[in-house]
């Protein structure tokens, strides 16, 4: 479609989309982000919003090396356990205090969700920092508001001269105080907390995580580089694989047969022993459950745009450089001439021989090619055992009258509604 002079190219088939992302991808490499977008990442200072050069490549590598790669999340296997076993702790004592009522999954899953991902970035699960700029003490949860909720709404802001680019010049004063402002707060919560890691490491107490890695290597990067990159790592880690846990738990409890299916695959499979990580190659159905999650309700629903920099062919099409490229991954996961009956919930399509199990890719859901989601198996270790658990130790049904409940709201599909589920639980793990 062209919007004034600028053509835009919408990619709605997932096999155009993996061309685009692979084969294509020297010449569609460049991001191209709305103005929100480059006032939170400082200019496409972040990891999966900077352009495929030398900062991706370095940065994503410390990534890796730092927290998401194998040897680094094995060392943090503990934390990642302790997270899974405090949720069913949560959820047994809210059941024991009232076995009828139902209760809100978000909220204890967002918890040790965000606790896993300061600990893993920070090296400590900060409860409480004074923000000079606010001249008092802020609370575990104004930190998660500050840093994630309202950076995810932020990112949404609309500035209607992207789409009027040749307007570039006229001032548009509300927009740029509700981002500037929000995005100032942020800085101003990191800047603390990254100080009072600095000082932890000052005192020679030092940790297994992200910051203590950048700090520790002999790089070229800024304290406020530093910072940004630390706050990119806590706001991935806990707000999609929010998302996806949330819709795979709401799809289960809707769907008793098929929740039922899995709780038989892990009894097969563990018997009385409780689902450990070990575990989760032998749990083909669980897979499928994560994966069609994912297919279903993609966490982000829109790549972030691409810039076409040098004319290519795509899908047989001639696409000419200047044109803007963006991947509808629900586009892709609800078109009907790849999936069958795509609006339905079927996690057994996962399983009919079409799929290699290491193709972690199938939905696009981590993009594909040189910019694959680095945090890929850190979330999809988190989300498959924590489903896997919690199934093993609990009955699911979702709260009556909530079966509709599917509208989504933020950048990422957030439920719009919370889910509220009754919970009854099975017979006693070991």
């Amino acid at each position: 479609m062209g919007l004034l002079n600028q053509t835009v190219v919408v990619l709605n088939s997932t096999e155009v989309a993996k061309e685009a992302m692979v084969a294509k991808y020297l010449s569609i490499s460049t991001r191209k982000l709305p103005k929100s977008l480059s006032v939170i990442s400082r200019d496409k200072s972040m990891i999966a919003l900077s352009d495929f050069g030398d900062f991706h490549k370095t940065a994503k590598r410390n990534l890796m090396l730092g927290m998401l790669g194998f040897s680094a999340q094995k060392q943090s296997r503990h934390t990642r356990d302790t997270m899974v076993s405090n949720m069913l702790s949560t959820l047994h004592e809210l059941v024991a205090d009232d076995p009828q009522a139902a209760l809100n999954f978000r909220n204890v899953f967002r918890d040790e969700l965000f606790r896993l991902s300061m600990i893993e970035s920070l090296g400590e699960d900060v409860s409480s920092v004074f923000v000079d700029e606010f001249g008092r003490d802020i609370s575990k949860e104004e930190i998660y508001n500050l840093i994630v909720e309202d950076m995810m709404k932020c990112a949404i802001e609309v500035d209607w001269r992207d789409f009027f680019p040749y307007l570039g010049w006229v001032p548009n004063k509300s927009f740029e105080e509700r981002v500037h402002s929000t995005v100032g707060r942020r800085n101003a919560v990191m800047q603390a907390i990254f100080n009072k890691q600095k000082e932890r490491i000052a005192r020679g107490e030092t940790r297994m995580s992200y910051l203590d890695f950048l700090l520790a290597s002999e790089s070229t990067l800024t304290d406020e580089q530093v910072t940004l990159l630390v706050w990119e790592a806590v706001i991935e880690a806990a707000d999609t694989t929010l998302v996806t846990a949330e819709w795979a738990m709401y799809e289960l409890a809707k769907n008793p047969e098929k929740q039922e299916r899995l709780y038989q695959e892990i009894r097969e499979v563990c018997g009385d022993e409780a689902v450990t990580e070990e575990h989760l190659r032998r749990l083909p159905y669980l897979n499928a459950v994560f994966h069609e999650t994912l297919r279903r309700h993609s966490a982000v629903p829109l790549l972030p745009p691409r810039f076409v920099h040098e004319d290519t062919i795509l899908a047989g099409y001639d696409i000419p450089a200047g044109t803007e490229m963006i991947v509808n991954v629900y586009g892709c996961n609800m078109n009907d001439e790849e999936w069958d009956s795509p609006h339905e919930w079927a996690p057994e399509r996962f399983l009919d021989g079409r799929f290699k199990e290491e193709n972690m890719y199938k939905t696009l859901a981590f993009g594909a090619g040189r910019r694959v989601c680095a945090g890929a198996m850190l979330a999809t270790t988190i989300s498959c055992i924590s489903i896997a658990r919690f199934v093993q130790e609990f009955g699911w049904r979702l709260r009556d009258g909530d079966e509709d409940n599917v509208d989504t709201v933020q950048l990422t599909a957030y439920k719009l509604h919370p889910l509220q589920v009754h919970l009854t639980p099975r017979e006693k793990i070991v």
